[in-house]
């Protein structure tokens, strides 16, 4: 697993996309006082029971693979241009 150059911020895009997701869809609601732990697992599971990305293999399914998931995610869903996807 290749770690991504904005790993971190995109990481935090993520969450912060997924939030509002997952709020929309009705599927609850990620607070502030949640752990950065809880968030990333809460949006990872949610994206994978609505088929938006794929899953992790059994054994492999740990936060730092998680985190890498949804950095992989929103990485696609920014426009062209995006700073966070220049090199």
């Amino acid at each position: 697993m290749k770690k991504l150059k904005h790993e971190t911020e995109l990481v935090k895009e993520a969450i912060r996309v997924g939030a509002v997701y997952m709020q929309k869809r009705g599927a609850g609601q990620i607070e502030a006082t949640d752990s950065a732990g809880n968030k990333i697992t809460a949006i990872y599971r949610l994206l994978v029971l609505d088929k938006l990305i794929q899953p992790l293999a059994k054994g492999e399914d740990n936060e730092p693979n998680m985190r890498h998931k949804l950095a992989l995610w929103i990485s696609r869903q920014l426009p062209a241009g995006h700073p966070l996807l220049e090199d």
